[in-house]
């Protein structure tokens, strides 16, 4: 592809070689094995600053609150460098050189109308975004340097001071975000919901656990005081440059998906419900440029509709034959309408930019599936709870691991799969399809550098050993792995 411009690569001119401009990247980037960089890249370096009077200070001799006072016109004009660096489109395939850039990590399909690229240009003029992108950029280059087994503090000088600065800009978000909430005006500010939404996904990062749900919440009740019902004839513009009405309209889509997903594992109730749009305005908006995950709406509603099943089994009276015949009744049928659910009518009826190859096609088709399946075995379980029975369901464990074992050399799609492995990872009894999944684990990491991927590995082996030494039934995870003492994420 052209790269568009004259301009030779940075990388070539620093090599201070001729650059043949012929993509991005360049044949002799590609031929040297360099990242091929458009403009200079953002690095780290010792100190909090490159330059002034914070040059070569670092958190021995600075404190945080000092960091924020005195290095905000260091901070502002590196972030604007990295920001519109990462603004550039580029349109090529998936490679993991590009699963470095966070814009492409959130999303599916990275294109033009990917509406993280649309919250970039929003941030150079909103400090609480601005720190928001940049806390999430940082702590995604920690995570890069850190291995699966072994992810803790970083041990080389070099990440050492990389992880102080990703924990500086971290500070400064939240200080930011707590300046904003108490200002009425700034509280209302589509931005201020963009920077809280972005902090979900840095909890992911940085370990999945114990934060993502608070800042689900404050969104959820920042959008639902200050949102209208979204406008179903909002037009879509063309290129890089989404309004900020659309970007509100994929914020709230996403949250939902986030506290669907997030609810299947958490202690019951634990999240307060959110509602959004009605089902058949979804399903016409849906578009695979604009998922996170590429999990389908349709089923979203399905898991959404038994958790609340599994929550009201749960509370502290015990049901009624009645209500449990009831209970019966509406699962069943919630069952029913998942096993019905066509994913190969569902991937052709997904708005796309352009048509989507053969390929494309038969992944998202084994996306959408994984995930169905998925559903079924939460629902199973949950049917096995009102029943009092123990469901054998090992041909349908064994189709969702096929299933997630093709989408392995497909990093564009595995990267939205943790949530079915997760399930899987529950229902599997043999050590070979434990390891297999592990394995699925580690890829997963070293895809997304998403710290919750190492946490997934180590809640599945606890709850492995403890379901082997006990002998406790397999079927009971739906109540049991929301009591492990954290609230996990696993997407």
């Amino acid at each position: 592809m052209d790269r568009g411009v004259s301009n030779p690569c940075y990388t070539c001119r620093n090599r201070r070689i001729q650059c043949d401009q012929s993509g991005i990247p360049c044949d002799k980037c590609k031929k040297a094995g360099l990242e091929c960089f458009d403009k200079r890249p953002f690095r780290w370096v010792k100190g909090v600053a490159i330059r002034g009077k914070m040059q070569g200070r670092t958190f021995e001799n600075t404190n945080l609150s000092s960091l924020v006072a005195e290095d905000e016109s260091t901070t502002a004009v590196n972030a604007k460098r990295t920001l519109m660096r990462t603004a550039v489109a580029r349109r090529k395939r998936f490679d993991s050189t590009d699963n470095e850039r966070i814009c492409q990590l959130f999303i599916v399909y990275d294109t033009d109308r990917n509406p993280f690229r649309s919250l970039i240009p929003l941030g150079l003029k909103d400090p609480v975004l601005l720190k928001a992108l940049l806390a999430l950029a940082a702590r995604h280059h920690v995570n890069k340097g850190q291995s699966f087994h072994e992810p803790g503090s970083p041990t080389s000088p070099q990440l050492a001071n990389a992880n102080r600065h990703a924990l500086a800009f971290k500070y400064q978000a939240m200080e930011a975000l707590s300046h904003s909430l108490k200002d009425t005006e700034l509280s209302k500010s589509d931005t201020t919901v963009a920077s809280i939404f972005l902090l979900i996904f840095l909890d992911l990062l940085e370990s999945g656990s114990d934060g993502w749900n608070f800042h689900l919440e404050g969104a959820k009740k920042l959008i639902a005081s200050t949102c209208p019902q979204p406008d179903s004839q909002t037009c879509i513009n063309q290129g890089p440059g989404q309004t900020v009405k659309e970007i509100r309209a994929f914020i709230t889509k996403q949250i939902k998906m986030i506290e669907t997903l997030g609810a299947t594992f958490l202690r019951p109730k634990l999240l307060s419900h959110f509602t959004t749009f009605d089902q058949q305005e979804l399903q016409l908006q849906e578009t695979i440029e604009a998922s996170f995950l590429g999990c389908p709406e349709y089923l979203l509603t399905a898991m959404q509709c038994l958790s609340m099943q599994r929550d009201s089994m749960s509370g502290s009276n015990s049901l009624d034959q009645t209500a449990m015949d009831t209970l019966l009744k509406e699962t069943t049928s919630l069952l029913d309408m998942v096993r019905n659910f066509d994913c190969y009518a569902w991937v052709s009826g997904l708005q796309q930019s352009r048509p989507p190859s053969p390929r494309e096609i038969i992944s998202l088709c084994t996306l959408s599936r994984s995930y169905k399946i998925g559903t079924l075995l939460y629902g199973r379980r949950i049917e096995d709870a009102v029943t009092g029975n123990v469901t054998v369901l090992d041909d349908m464990v064994a189709e969702l691991l096929g299933l997630i074992d093709s989408l392995q050399n497909d990093r564009v799609m595995f990267k939205c799969v943790l949530w079915p492995i997760f399930v899987a990872g529950l229902e599997c009894q043999w050590p070979p399809q434990r390891v297999f999944l592990i394995g699925c684990m580690e890829k997963f990491w070293d895809i997304t550098s998403c710290l919750n991927a190492v946490n997934a590995a180590r809640i599945l082996q606890d709850y492995w050993r403890q379901v082997d030494a006990t002998g406790q039934a397999q079927s009971l995870w739906i109540f049991d792995i929301g009591r492990l003492g954290r609230d996990w994420l696993w997407i």
